[in-house]
């Protein structure tokens, strides 16, 4: 029989718990290790709709990207978001294991992933980790041929799910890319190393007003590059799940599952109207 503790050491194996950052949280939230498995559900967020399919699909356990209670809780109240899930997981016997920044930085991680989704060729991290230079933050690469930025973010549309926030492009729709800079993730802190690295677009998600127009000022001294295509962050890491799933599946001998839920929480998106300029 497979028990939540061979699942946690098969997650840590492939995504080592020492590649996690000081802040973060990582591993089993709720359940217990030697409870057994016989179905994983895996998913970017542990919300309480993913709870509910985990339930629907018979699962017992549940693998997420992000962790449950990252910022920890004196308080885990029934009517709380964060208790609500942990009662309904506690009820329905269901475990919870998260791999958050350990799965970002490692190899076959979550910008790896992004990478493969977006089109990207033997990608390399962006920021190697000292002594390894095979993990770290982000990735980089080739794409098999050049592309216009138009061209480019339209192949990131239909490769990532579908989110309200769409894709939104920063540069000259009409330039031609070849290499790509990627990070799963919030990632505007990475906005000089991807400029750094020669990259002729960054993918990445959450980029703040301020540092996307200072970064675009200062490349639009040069040539305007890198450009930069901003996507949901929940569609930025959710291409990890299926080969860690496949993973799981083939090492552990379990089913597995692929949540498809759309746990971004923005539901909708308004185009702006075009305005005609008015002369008087």
């Amino acid at each position: 029989m497979t028990t939540v503790a061979d699942i946690a050491d098969l997650l840590e194996q492939r995504f080592p718990l020492a590649l996690a950052e000081d802040w973060d949280v990582n591993g089993l939230t709720v359940g217990d290790p030697a409870g057994t498995v016989s179905r994983v559900l895996f998913a970017v967020d542990p919300t309480l709709a993913v709870v509910q399919e985990a339930i629907d699909i018979d699962a017992d356990l549940i693998v997420t990207h992000h962790p449950l209670l990252l910022r920890g809780a004196t308080q885990l109240p029934v009517t709380s978001s964060k208790g609500a899930v942990v009662h309904q997981l506690i009820a329905h016997g269901i475990a919870h294991y998260n791999a958050h920044t350990n799965a970002d930085s490692a190899t076959e991680g979550v910008s790896e992933a992004l990478a493969a989704a977006v089109g990207v060729r033997s990608s390399a991290p962006l920021i190697p980790r000292p002594g390894d230079p095979t993990q770290g933050t982000g990735r980089i690469g080739p794409l098999p041929g050049p592309v216009s930025l138009r061209e480019f973010a339209t192949h990131v549309a239909a490769a990532l799910p579908a989110t309200a926030h769409g894709v939104r492009v920063a540069g000259d729709l009409d330039a031609t890319v070849t290499t790509v800079a990627v990070c799963g993730g919030s990632g505007d802190s990475y906005l000089a190393d991807a400029r750094r690295a020669g990259a002729d677009v960054y993918v990445t998600a959450d980029l703040r007003h301020h540092p996307a127009s200072d970064f675009r000022e200062l490349a639009d001294l040069g040539d305007g590059r890198p450009f930069l295509v901003d996507v949901a962050h929940s569609a930025s890491e959710w291409a990890w799940l299926t080969a860690t799933a496949e993973h799981v599946a083939d090492a552990a001998g379990v089913d597995t599952t692929v949540s498809t839920l759309n746990t971004d929480p923005w539901t909708a998106h308004i185009p702006s109207p075009s305005r005609t300029a008015r002369h008087h």
